[in-house]
């Protein structure tokens, strides 16, 4: 992109000179010519500069950088040119600003556009200078730095570590500096946040594009293996404790609160779900739904109405049947809300999922916390980010009297938790704080974060709460450790790689655009390694140190002393599990049916690279599959008899 951008700039500058040479009779023409002639060598020496760093970046593989070794230097080269650069936008913006009176208007809005794109891809160079460039200088100190951190009695361990948690630190904030406030939770947040990246990043060397190379080639190899042992197949093999009635009536329960988990998302997720008629069924409700709801029992910035319009349209509830609602958000602090379903006789709480920056940073703050509960012996962890907002929903909900105000209306009802992805991992530890003061509650939660609970509070969670995943969602099979596994099959694939990165990401991009034969990714694997890669945690080092220097200190697995090591978290409650039977069509007119079984957590210990991997997760989605699950009697289940050898599940 930056080559198409300077070369487009230097065909338009070069069209106006020999369309106007001769002809610039104004003010600054005298100027201009000499101008023009330099900016176009300038640009020339550039397209050049970075045509050669193209053409040598294709060479060698992604752990064989030899054929690279000259990429260095071409940086430098690239660098120096930026002076130049730098001083000719400046003039063009003096020449510009004070002296193009009287030229043609033509040369005017060309030399102006030239210098304005001049000064955007300055900036936006600078900014990412600032993000991406690394002062501890890899991969000459990678050795090095790997050494000492695994050496945790060292003074230089912990300084390695300091010095690349303060580096992340610094980029967050550059990133969210216009988003986020200096506060206390921030700065703990931030921190937190910091040291998983600096310790998931430490021991590696790769780039964003070995990663995305990395993971084309593990989507294909995960398709081929799926075509020897299809995936239902392998989900069915799986203990199946509750019985089929059971799982007839959650479907029912989980498609008909779900509705309370879309509706926390306001009125974004309603237009995004409606895009053609969803503005026009909120544009004449918002204020009056407004006006129409008590100002003290809405907390936030819903100032027109619109996030309680679209809450009323999902849910069908009346204005009366919602006894709070709350949209403050910061890091921590995510919206929920308290509202009466007459239908099923219940007071539902329903907690938000990711809709913000401060979100983000709330599923980010991923590290290991305890959660003191009375009954349930062995090691309580929780993720700590969920948790903290687990306990200012808690705290709101008991301390403000939000639940008693609810139970003085309704003393009869049952108390019902829910939410989707950040809100169904809240709800979840929610429900767990609660479950000793309302014992009858229940809890749907809807993909939520895979790194939740450890296994002691995922066990004792199953006696009131109720998961429910869709096909290859990424998020319900995202945790620490799936983490620290994916980024090892990721250096196990790619050392094996004999490809050119771009080859690679060629081939992955018509795959996952057009599809094709799995089985042809082996080509682009070392022949003489293959069959290692079936083998459990290779040592990278053993595969990479003949190949790169740079790579040779990758170790075997993180520290003992990473967040990435020690107890697995995973899924709460029991789970079912929504699976894909097969598709019709393709691209937007695909259609997909599904079916479902109940599955247990073990299932997802794997992250599965998909297109679907995201898709999967989406609110409406979920919800849309759950609804076609149950419009008909009996509901679609999988068979949960284990197959006859060579037949599908």
């Amino acid at each position: 992109r930056p080559l198409q951008f300077f070369f487009k700039r230097w065909i338009g500058i070069l069209a106006l000179y020999l369309t106007h040479r001769g002809q610039f009779d104004c003010k600054g023409g005298g100027f201009l010519p000499s101008y023009l002639v330099v900016l176009i060598v300038i640009l020339a020496a550039i397209i050049l500069v970075l045509s050669i760093i193209v053409y040598v970046s294709m060479q060698g593989t992604i752990t064989k950088p030899g054929p690279r070794q000259h990429i260095p230097a071409l940086i430098y080269i690239r660098t120096t040119l930026y002076l130049p650069e730098l001083i000719w936008a400046f003039l063009g913006a003096v020449w510009v600003n004070d002296e193009s009176q009287g030229c043609a208007p033509s040369v005017v809005a060309t030399i102006t556009i030239a210098v304005i794109a001049s000064w955007v891809f300055l900036f936006f160079t600078v900014v990412a200078v600032l993000i991406f460039f690394d002062p501890l200088g890899r991969p000459k100190h990678l050795n090095y730095l790997v050494s000492m951190a695994h050496d945790l009695e060292s003074s230089d361990a912990v300084q390695a570590k300091s010095m690349a948690s303060r580096v992340w630190e610094c980029r967050l904030k550059l990133m969210c500096c216009c988003v986020t406030k200096d506060t206390k939770d921030n700065r703990a947040a931030f921190t937190d946040i910091a040291e998983l990246f600096s310790a998931f990043f430490l021991d590696t060397d790769l780039v964003p594009g070995d990663i995305a190379a990395g993971l084309t080639l593990l989507h294909q190899e995960q398709d081929k293996k799926e075509k020897c042992s299809d995936l239902e197949e392998v989900a069915c093999t799986l203990p199946q404790p509750q019985s089929a009635e059971e799982l007839d009536i959650e479907l029912e329960n989980s498609a008909h609160y779900m509705q309370f988990a879309v509706a926390a998302y306001g009125w974004p997720l309603y237009i995004f779900s409606n895009p053609l008629t969803g503005i026009c069924r909120l544009s004449h409700n918002c204020m009056c739904c407004r006006s129409q709801f008590p100002e003290q029992d809405i907390v936030g910035g819903d100032h027109v109405g619109c996030h309680f319009a679209s809450m009323l349209q999902t849910t069908g509830l009346q204005n009366r049947d919602f006894i709070h609602i709350s949209f403050h958000n910061k890091i921590y602090e995510i919206p929920f809300y308290v509202a009466l379903d007459h239908k099923k006789e219940t007071v539902v709480v329903a907690v938000r999922g990711t809709l913000s920056l401060e979100d983000a940073l709330t599923d980010l703050s991923a590290d290991r916390e305890t959660l003191h509960v009375d009954c349930v012996t062995g090691e309580s962890l929780a993720h700590k980010g969920i948790m903290q907002a687990a306990r200012y929903i808690y705290k709101k909900l008991i301390d403000d009297g939000i639940l008693n105000q609810a139970f003085s209306v309704v003393p009869e009802y049952k108390l019902i938790i829910t939410g989707h992805s950040l809100g169904a991992g809240a709800a979840s530890i929610l429900a767990i704080m609660l479950h000793a003061s309302f014992p009858a509650l229940r809890c749907y939660a809807f993909s939520p974060p895979g790194g939740l609970l450890s296994k002691p509070l995922a066990d004792y969670s199953k006696k009131f709460i109720i998961s429910v995943v869709l096909g290859k969602d990424l998020i319900p099979r995202l945790s620490l450790c799936n983490m620290g596994d994916l980024k090892r099959r990721i250096l196990r694939i790619v050392a094996q790689s004999n490809r050119p990165k771009y080859q690679i990401l060629l081939r992955g991009c018509w795959y996952e655009i057009f599809g094709g034969d799995p089985a042809s990714f082996s080509d682009y694997l070392d022949n003489s390694q293959q069959g290692r890669l079936t083998e459990p945690l290779l040592a990278e080092q053993n595969l990479m140190g003949h190949q790169s220097s740079s790579y040779s200190s990758i170790p075997d697995e993180s520290p003992s002393s990473s967040p990435f090591q020690g107890p697995q978290l995973s899924l709460p409650g029991r789970i079912i599990y929504i699976m894909e039977k097969y598709s019709t069509g393709s691209f937007c007119f695909s259609e997909a049916k599904y079916c479902a079984l109940w599955c247990d957590a073990s299932f997802f210990s794997n992250i599965l690279i998909s297109p679907k991997m995201i898709t999967d997760h989406m609110p409406d989605l979920v919800f849309k599959v759950l609804k076609d699950l149950t419009q008909e009697a009996p509901y679609i289940r999988c068979s949960t008899s284990p197959p006859a050898p060579g037949e599908a599940c």
